[in-house]
């Protein structure tokens, strides 16, 4: 284990967790099976099925962020990161196994740090394709509340553009 990147990463995060440790090594498994290195742009993407403390050590160790559009939230609520190389097309899913021992805090960090890839991940292929690269969007300005949006989430109401804060969401119920 690389002690210095994972101190970079408790820095970045704020304290040592199992959850960061999950992110750790999923990055280190990333960088292993492909090669991955730091990314100054969006040459790797990771997208992230969950916003945790493993995010955190995705950001410091591989460069993706969500601001250079290359570290993308999708919401499924699972312990899984999935990685692209957009020079070379390779991807990976590394999805977290659930735990059949019960550890405190500082066991199960410690089992995540030193146990064998294969013991704490599943290692696939991701089910869905390389996202997009990032789109930069013209700001528009609410026409209620003045402040500015990306034109890619204005709404139109009563002839109006509003921001989200603004716009009143329409449901029937279900």
């Amino acid at each position: 284990m690389n002690e210095n990147l994972w101190n970079k990463c408790v820095d970045f995060h704020g304290h040592k967790c199992p959850g960061l440790a999950i992110g750790f090594r999923a990055c280190e498994a990333a960088g292993k099976n492909m090669n991955i290195n730091f990314s100054t742009d969006e040459e790797i993407v990771c997208v992230t099925e969950n916003d945790s403390c493993g995010v955190d050590a995705v950001q410091v160790m591989t460069g993706c962020t969500l601001g250079k559009g290359n570290l993308i939230y999708r919401g499924t609520g699972k312990m899984a990161f999935s990685f692209f190389n957009r020079e070379n097309g390779d991807s990976i899913r590394i999805v977290s196994k659930p735990s059949k021992i019960r550890m405190d805090k500082e066991e199960r960090q410690k089992y995540i740090l030193e146990a064998p890839i294969e013991d704490i991940f599943y290692i696939k292929k991701p089910d869905f394709q390389m996202p997009k690269t990032a789109r930069v969007f013209k700001t528009m300005t609410c026409e209620i509340c003045g402040e500015g949006v990306s034109e890619n989430k204005i709404r139109m109401e009563d002839g109006k553009k509003v921001c989200l804060d603004c716009f009143h969401k329409y449901s029937r119920g279900w």
